[in-house]
């Protein structure tokens, strides 16, 4: 991600030798350090340095101890012995270390005897020769601190270095986004196979910092458990601020989550700066501008955006603009957000908006939508729309049906989008899968599974059958639903954390671990079904805890080692 200048380029610390280029990149005016890191002040202190003196009388009486057979040394006998002309440096003793406390936890720690890790005054992050494209993640971190930065050079005790480490032998595969965090000598080195596991283990060491003040002694093996971590917004229903967007960006990079989903088009508005179709833009909108912010920060983050024009339902926004699209049943009634798919006019504005927003989000993955298409859900679609079943047959065959027509419908949106911008990852709702048939669903096509309440749904067991990939937004656990409509109630931190894991895809029963490798992961998701029951803020605070619980289950799917409690705690600690 990162894009450091080669020497050469006109970039004079490139071109300086590492040692030149560690001097020169120390800050000349005072850096200010996170109130975090400051050093304890006024009766708290006296106490430490009281334990601490304490701690050194006891490591002298220990370090000068006789070493002779009557106190159980390994010399010869003690009648043997010659007096020492000096006595022996006395070594401080340490207890064993214990893991670091984060969110989430990490996977292993290696414990071991030492002081640890505290930030000093001439700490610096340090990017190891060889490892330039570090540079990104190591300016973040060393501001994050309030520490000096530098690229290359020999790392000393206080320091922090990063590191890319070598591809691994043939025939071997890297971890993806794994790291190792070696704290020992009183310096911390952090190492992986990619930039993203390197930016975690900062994330690690930030957050033992914050919450312990030291990073304790010993080696840190971590690496998430799923590669899709993340945390979905619908801002189509409430429009949210440029700032309270980046905001969730830079929570949910502490949390090493990697995927912000954008449902930014529904019936009541599309969200999103257009310059193909600006008559079904919302008054209050995202510009472009804004969105390439948002972008530029979750690249900076290791967070893709995941955005979604949610089709061939929820397009009552685009259906404002142009009411000659709106699906009708056999008696002439409309029904709310359902585009008519047998128009093609209806398809050509749709691939508009995506080859339009598919240059502002280079990202790569796309949401499809898919879900609640109102023909769909009545008892018998081909005789409530029989112009969408005469499209069918005329498209498909003689025996294709409506689910065929809205089957084939993702496919041409992925073909467009496909043909405008490359190669992606699509995804679609589940109820946007459908069995038999006369057309299939593209294989390669992610099912992100949310519900099973409306009847009909498949369970996932049987898109897992098939052999699909599956990312779970579990609506009973994983939904934050503005306002409480319908069953909905607002989730908790605590149920999460204490029931459900990847594997709880529908309702509260996990499917066979035997699917666990199809399961990609979760995002977290806030809609805005009642969009004035909360302000930005009260959501924000509503899905601390249940964010925080999500993501440890999404690194680490084991039951936690901290009871809720404990987590809770943890959690304000960190804020």
């Amino acid at each position: 991600m990162s894009r450091a200048r080669t020497p050469g380029s006109g970039d004079p610390q490139r071109s300086a030798s590492p040692t030149a280029v560690a001097r020169a990149s120390q800050p000349r005016a005072p850096r200010t350090r996170p109130a975090w890191l400051h050093r304890p002040r006024g009766r708290r202190a006296l106490v430490l340095r009281a334990a601490v003196a304490g701690i050194a009388l006891l490591a002298v009486i220990i370090g000068v101890w006789p070493d002779d057979d009557t106190h159980g040394g390994h010399g010869g006998p003690a009648d043997n012995k010659r007096p020492s002309a000096a006595l022996p440096s006395p070594s401080p003793i340490y207890p064993i270390s214990s893991p670091p406390r984060t969110i989430p936890s990490v996977h292993e720690h290696r414990p071991a005897r030492g002081p640890g890790f505290r930030p000093v005054d001439s700490t610096r992050v340090i990017v190891a020769v060889g490892s330039p494209g570090l540079a990104d993640e190591g300016r973040l971190f060393a501001q994050e601190l309030g520490v000096g930065y530098a690229l290359g050079g020999q790392p000393r005790a206080g320091d922090i270095e990063l590191s890319l480490t070598p591809p691994p032998p043939a025939g071997q595969k890297a971890v993806p986004e794994s790291y190792v965090l070696t704290t020992s000598d009183r310096r911390v080195r952090i190492a992986g196979p990619d930039d993203a596991g390197v930016f975690y283990g900062t994330r690690t060491l930030k957050q033992a910092l914050k919450g312990g003040g030291v990073m304790p002694e010993g080696v840190v093996n971590d690496r998430p458990d799923k590669p899709q971590r993340g945390l979905n917004i619908d801002i189509a229903r409430k429009p949210y601020s440029e700032v309270w967007i980046e905001d969730q960006l830079r929570q949910m990079a502490d949390l090493k989550m990697n995927q912000l989903g954008l449902h930014f088009s529904d019936d009541q508005g599309v969200r999103v700066e257009s310059a193909s179709h600006p008559e079904v833009v919302s008054r209050d909108h995202l510009s472009k501008r804004d969105v390439q912010r948002i972008v530029a920060l979750a690249t900076k983050l290791h967070i893709t955006v995941v955005p979604e024009i949610d089709s061939p339902g929820h397009l009552g926004a685009v259906i404002a603009a142009h009411p000659e699209l709106q699906l009708r049943d056999k008696d002439g009634k409309a029904l709310k957000g359902a585009i008519d798919i047998a128009n093609p006019e209806s398809g050509r504005i749709v691939d508009d908006l995506l080859r339009e927003y598919a240059e502002l989000f280079p990202g790569a993955y796309w949401h499809l939508g898919g879900d609640e298409y109102q023909a769909l859900v009545v008892t018998s679609p081909e005789t409530s729309y029989p112009g969408l079943a005469d499209a069918a047959r005329a498209k498909y065959g003689p025996k294709a049906t409506i689910r065929d027509l809205a089957t084939g419908w993702l496919n041409d949106r992925q073909a467009a989008l496909r043909s405008a911008a490359g190669d992606r990852t699509f995804k679609a709702w589940n109820d946007g899968f459908f069995p038999g048939g006369r057309v299939a669903a593209d294989r390669s096509r992610e099912a992100e599974y949310w519900t099973g309440k409306e009847n009909g749904q498949r369970p996932p067991e049987a898109l897992l059958a098939e052999g699909r990939k599956l990312v779970n937004l579990n609506d009973e656990y994983l939904y934050y639903v503005l306002g409480e409509p319908n069953t909905f109630k607002y989730p908790t931190g605590k149920r999460i954390y204490e029931e459900w894991t990847p594997l709880v895809l529908r309702g509260t029963k996990p499917v066979d671990a035997k699917y666990a490798g199809q399961i990609l992961g979760g995002r977290f998701a806030v809609w805005s079904d009642i969009p004035g029951a909360q302000t930005e803020e009260q959501v924000a605070r509503g899905i601390r805890l249940p964010l925080r619980a999500a993501a440890q289950k999404l690194w680490d799917a084991r039951p936690p080692a901290m009871d809720w409690e404990e987590f809770k705690s943890l959690a304000d600690r960190l804020g």
